[in-house]
Formats: C-alpha cells, structure tokens, sequence
C-alpha cells in the first residue's frame, strides 16, 4: 500500500487473503518505503469514485497477480500515521484464481492465525488480526474466540472478542459506539436497511435471514442461526 499525504483521511482497500490450507497472506514493505521492512495485508488506495470492491479486485490483481470472486467485508478501521489519517477498509479473500506473486518486488509470507499474531505488522493492520478469527457463520454464543451478549457489558477480561445481540439498526449503532467488537443482528433487516446500516458501522455486522453472498454484497460479514433471544 501507498498512501500519499493529504488533509483528508486516505482510503485503502485490503485484502486477508486466505489459502484453502486457512493460512493469510501478508507482504512485506519494499526498502524505500515508508515503514519499510514492515508486514502489511496487501491492497492500495482507492481511486477517486472507485467501487470498493473494484477496488480491491484491481489493488490485488496489480500487487500479487490474482483475481477474486465473493471477497468478504470484515471491518473499516481508521489509523493515524505521520502523513495524515488513513481509513483502511479490509475484507477477507477466500475466492481466488491465479499463482500469487509479488509483481512490486515485495517478500511475500503465508502465516497460520499464530504466525499472523507473532508477525510485525503495521500498526494500522494488527487489530485485523483479531477480527479474522470470527466466522463466516455465527452459530455459537460463546466460543474460545469470541463471547456474545444482549447488551454491551464491556470488554472481554479474557481477550475474546464481545459481540452484542442487537433489535434495531439504531441499537446495533449505539452497541458499536459503546465498543463491542462485532454486531448481531436479532431480525431481519430489509436489504436497504442492511446497507444503511453495514455503511454507518465500521464493525462486522452479522445478518439474519440471509445467504451469505448476500450478506456480503450489502456490507455485512456474514450471517447467523442463534435463536432471536439468548
């Protein structure tokens, strides 16, 4: 990635690209760079206007040669570096075709979800790391992963991710600005509310009542089958 300075915040797209043995691809800053030597999920800015996903599919395609089908939303994250503010708009990659290859003269590494957590990665990048180890499909309340709950009760004293089970789009805002890491939704949401919604929260928002694919074409991470009321 190559953000340039500026007074607004920078826009990129980046991808976990995931392997089928479940390992993520991380490249390394060439020397010259900012922040060189440093691990980074791949992807670049947007280009003014660009579709998000466009954007993705080109970013990939020109840093490591590949093309991706059903790329996943996973989380918006915004981190201040030196040379301004930068927005960083991850999502996950399962779907690819094409040998992955560091067409910018990049190193590039794939890690276990261990490996991933040891690797030096920039500082905007690491809690992407935590984000990845929640699933596609919601089927569990509690896992050694992540812990939901019907209302924000706080962060997690064992590190698991806190999700909380929500009623509205406007309690699934306020539970995101309260602090939960991820969002669940109780109801079905119309497909319209599902895209105001995925677009005003930058956590993973589970669905209810969806396919997958159309989870992730209206923003959401993914889907869920817990009953309406823990």
């Amino acid at each position: 990635m190559s953000p340039v300075n500026s007074g607004y915040a920078i826009h990129v797209v980046a991808g976990a690209v995931i392997d089928a043995a479940g390992r993520v691809l991380i490249a390394q800053r060439p020397a010259g760079k900012h922040l060189a030597g440093a691990w980074e999920f791949p992807g670049g800015k947007l280009h003014p206007g660009e579709d998000r996903r466009l954007g993705l599919a080109r970013e990939l395609r020109e840093e490591i040669g590949i093309e991706i089908r059903m790329p996943r939303p996973l989380l918006r994250l915004r981190h201040t570096y030196e040379y301004g503010e930068v927005l960083l708009d991850i999502w996950v990659v399962r779907h690819f075709s094409g040998p992955v290859l560091g067409l910018d003269d990049q190193a590039l590494r794939w890690c276990s979800q261990s490996e991933l957590q040891a690797a030096e990665l920039l500082p905007a990048d690491k809690p992407i790391v935590a984000a990845l180890r929640l699933p596609e499909r919601l089927s569990e309340v509690s896992t050694p992963d992540y812990v939901l709950h019907d209302a924000w009760r706080g962060p997690s004293l064992d590190g698991r991710l806190c999700g909380v089970l929500c009623s509205s789009a406007a309690g699934a805002v306020a539970a995101a600005e309260s602090g939960a890491d991820f969002l669940v939704m109780r109801d079905v949401l119309a497909m319209r509310d599902l895209d105001v919604l995925c677009g005003s929260v930058r956590l993973p928002v589970y669905a209810r009542g969806n396919s997958l694919p159309e989870a992730w074409e209206h923003g959401a991470t993914g889907t869920h089958s817990l009953a309406s009321r823990l």
